[in-house]
């Protein structure tokens, strides 16, 4: 069975506060950009657009399905935001984005990406099958702990030479296969956003 490699190098803005991990992205055919969430019926893009600018549809381009990559880049550069995926290398045990037919082969060395983002304290996981995936890498390194619940969040102490400690949050997925109305969806994103920007202020 093919192993497919991670299309997509990971988006690392110098001074992001916030590591945005899902699991990987979906096949080629399916992606609207060449960019993260890329699936035109994912909804992160419309989930930030409805938070941000009271829009879902504002980093869509219009008349088009498809996202406005530049302006969602431009939108996660300003707001901190750093994006990849807990899976480097994967199987498809069927043609699709679903990923309970997502055989991880290769994780991802999260360590390795706070290294390049100093000021990031917060990770998050966008579903399921991502918040599994680093759980075992901490579990695999010592740290013992588990998922957040949806909407939740855990502090853990990290390796000194890492960072003193970051705070995880596990998130809805933004795919539509997860059963909860993206207005719902959007309001635990929004209190993730409340809450890490009263914390910075």
């Amino acid at each position: 069975m093919t192993i497919e490699e991670h299309p997509l190098e990971p988006f690392l803005p110098a001074d992001a506060k916030m590591l945005f991990l899902g699991s990987f992205p979906p096949p080629k055919a399916r992606w609207s950009m060449e960019f993260f969430y890329p699936n035109w019926i994912n909804d992160f893009c419309r989930i930030q657009g409805m938070i941000r600018f009271n829009n879902k549809a504002y980093f869509e381009v219009e008349g088009k399905k498809q996202f406005d990559k530049e302006r969602i880049v431009a939108f996660c550069r300003e707001k901190g935001i750093a994006l990849f995926d807990t899976a480097r290398k994967v199987r498809r045990l069927k043609d699709n984005a679903d990923d309970n037919f997502l055989q991880i082969v290769e994780g991802t060395d999260v360590f390795a990406l706070l290294e390049q983002i100093p000021e990031c304290r917060t990770i998050v996981t966008t579903g399921g099958k991502a918040s599994e995936e680093l759980q075992a890498y901490f579990a695999k390194r010592g740290i013992e702990v588990k998922s957040p619940k949806v909407g939740e969040s855990r502090t853990l102490k990290l390796p000194i030479e890492v960072r003193e400690y970051v705070s995880w949050w596990r998130m809805p997925s933004t795919s539509r296969a997860y059963p909860m109305k993206l207005e719902k969806k959007a309001e635990y994103y929004s209190m993730l956003f409340e809450y890490l920007n009263n914390k910075n202020d």
